[in-house]
């Protein structure tokens, strides 16, 4: 792929697009099928070595025995990952997505004599797998082993488990492509062009107070025209989630993300309770003042981010995002900065907003043996300087975690937000610190506070939307309009009396992609706000060692669950006023705004 050049790019500087050459070569090279046949024959082999003889392994064959499934591990998902990425560039090309398809039943049906390996751990005696943990090659994989064995009561049989397994490609699988391959085909017509979801999503934050409506006109009215494709995906998935939820013995529809999140329960109940607590001291209250600030009493939906009156429109260029990340990053620790620099110099990074190409924002770590990409869909925003920081966060925490390898470098999702949204901070303090002008300051606290409520707030309004669209369609397929009218409860609950919430807004349930491909994904973003907000408390505090206890935080990966990793700073998440202090900072920036 090219380098966008800065004439083609307008007045953002040069954007780059990713090479994914550190992968693969290109869809068609020999590489990618010489690794994809090596991983037949490995995992045919591996197969014909272990399965139903695991118990019968002694420590040091079966940390061998790991160590073999973590390379064939890693083998599949550098070809998936190629894959997707490939895909995710222009995801309207059919041509890319029957070769993402046709990659993703290679890899299902060579895992598929993997699939033993999990089953068989996880029918061995307590007893029998500390005495294989005594060997050092067995015990290096412990934490990969627990986090395994915590899905021990859910298991089933041999032949389920590799017909769930086998039947993705064609069921799960296929409904989230059918989702994405949509999305990107609709387009969304305002004042004579047409665009795409990420392009009409981008003018809904347009200084223009007209061009802001009719992108909202547009994107209700286009959602609205396929509602009962949307209502059918979403009717689809959710039954089919609670057929294998029922056959698994989960007790509720997020059961299996709180146990995948190695986060308990209770401590999601705290921090979704402690949010929709406090929603009257953030985002009512907030809302009401940007009313007052536009001299209205009541905010329209499509002016909740809308830039201030006083706002002059400031575009950054690709090169001051950048510079303006770097420098925040190499304030906080040089270290840090040198791991993020380079994303930028080797091409790690695909910004320009492009038809087809997959709208939002995320980091793909890839495997430990290369090192992640980044995807954003750059305009130049405050808030697009915001989001490469983000996804850079999370970006320099895998190239961190990977050190840990492909079985332990992953953090449960509820952590994996951590990374991202304190280098977001970090690069927030940093603007806002080297701002003098009092206005532009109300305008860059205004944007962050905004940012945190969309994180903490919103995100905990779509988590209580899933759940009640998951329980409600245990007693039925719900039509479309009900699904609206429970989105517009929870919204009106959520964003409170000074946002008008109108009819169109009924259908913007359906752009959300998290529903489709992670349900009750959302609550991880306001999980990891809130313990980020904690935790740079901590850090303008002074606390000693800070930055070493930080890198140290995030090169554990997955080998640490959230209380372990939390203790060197004092903190505990499964304390209740560990929220509130999380929320108090949003709130305080909010003081902050209403004294100015």
């Amino acid at each position: 792929m090219q380098i966008m050049t800065s004439a083609a790019a307008g007045d953002l500087g040069t954007l780059p697009e990713w090479d994914l050459s550190d992968l693969y070569p290109s869809p068609d090279s020999p590489l990618l099928e010489e690794d994809l046949a090596a991983a037949d024959a490995a995992a045919k082999a591996f197969h014909a070595a272990h399965e139903g003889r695991l118990a019968a392994l002694p420590g040091d064959a079966f940390g061998a025995a790991i160590a073999e499934y973590e390379r064939i591990s890693e083998t599949l998902s550098r070809a998936i990952s190629y894959a997707q990425l490939w895909y995710s560039a222009d995801v309207a090309d059919p041509e890319r997505g029957r070769f993402y398809q046709a990659v993703q039943e290679r890899v299902t049906a060579i895992s598929t004599y993997t699939l033993f390996f999990h089953l068989e751990i996880n029918r061995l005696d307590d007893g029998v797998l500390e005495e294989k943990l005594a060997s050092p090659a067995a015990a290096h994989y412990r934490p990969w082993l627990r986090d395994v064995r915590v899905f021990r009561p859910h298991q089933l049989s041999d032949e389920l488990e590799r017909f769930i397994h086998e039947k993705s490609v064609a069921g799960r699988s296929a409904w989230n492509r059918l989702f994405d391959e949509t999305m990107a085909r609709l387009r969304f017509p305002v004042e004579g062009r047409s665009l795409t979801s990420a392009e009409v999503l981008h003018l809904m934050s347009e200084k223009d107070g007209a061009k802001r409506k009719a992108a909202a006109k547009s994107l209700g009215a286009v959602l609205g025209d396929n509602l009962p494709l949307f209502a059918l995906i979403t009717n689809t998935l959710a039954k089919d989630k609670e057929i294998e939820d029922g056959w698994r013995r989960y007790a509720k529809p997020w059961s299996y993300r709180n146990l995948s999140n190695q986060v308990e329960d209770e401590v999601v109940d705290a921090l979704a309770d402690a949010v929709r607590g406090c929603y009257g001291v953030l985002s009512h209250r907030y809302y009401r003042l940007k009313a007052k600030w536009f001299g209205v009493e009541r905010l329209d939906y499509w002016d909740r981010n809308a830039p201030l009156p006083e706002d002059v429109d400031r575009l950054y260029t690709w090169e001051e995002a950048r510079d303006a990340v770097l420098g925040a990053y190499h304030r906080f620790s040089p270290g840090m900065a040198a791991v993020g620099r380079k994303f930028f110099e080797g091409r790690w990074i695909d910004a320009p907003v492009r038809p087809g190409k997959s709208p939002g924002a995320f980091a793909h770590p890839t495997v430990p043996s290369v090192h992640p990409y980044l995807l954003v869909n750059f305009l130049g925003k405050t808030r697009d300087v915001m989001t490469l920081a983000h996804e850079l966060g999370h970006g320099v925490h895998q190239v961190l975690a990977g050190a840990q390898g492909a079985l332990m470098a992953d953090t449960p999702l509820t952590l994996a937000e951590t990374a991202s949204v304190f280098g977001e901070m970090l690069t927030f303090q940093a603007m806002l610190a080297a701002e003098t002008d009092p206005v532009r300051r109300k305008i860059l606290l205004a944007g962050k506070v905004e940012d945190m409520l969309n994180t903490v707030v919103r995100q905990v309004a779509f988590y209580q939307f899933e759940r009640r669209l998951h329980e409600e369609r245990r007693n039925g397929e719900l039509p479309a309009d009900r699904i609206g009218e429970v989105w517009m409860e929870v919204q009106s609950e959520s964003l409170g009396p000074a946002l008008a919430l109108h009819d169109e807004y009924r259908a913007f349930w359906a752009y959300i992609p998290h529903f489709i491909h992670s349900p009750f994904y959302v609550y991880a973003y306001a999980f990891g706000d809130c313990l980020v907000n904690s935790l740079y408390s901590v850090y303008r505090a002074g606390a000693p060692g800070f930055e070493q206890n930080y890198l140290d935080m995030l090169r554990a990966g997955g080998t640490l669950r959230h209380k372990e990793l939390l203790a060197p700073f004092g903190l505990d998440a499964g304390d209740p006023a560990f929220w509130r202090k999380g929320l108090d900072v949003v709130a305080g920036m909010i003081d902050e705004l209403e004294n100015m």
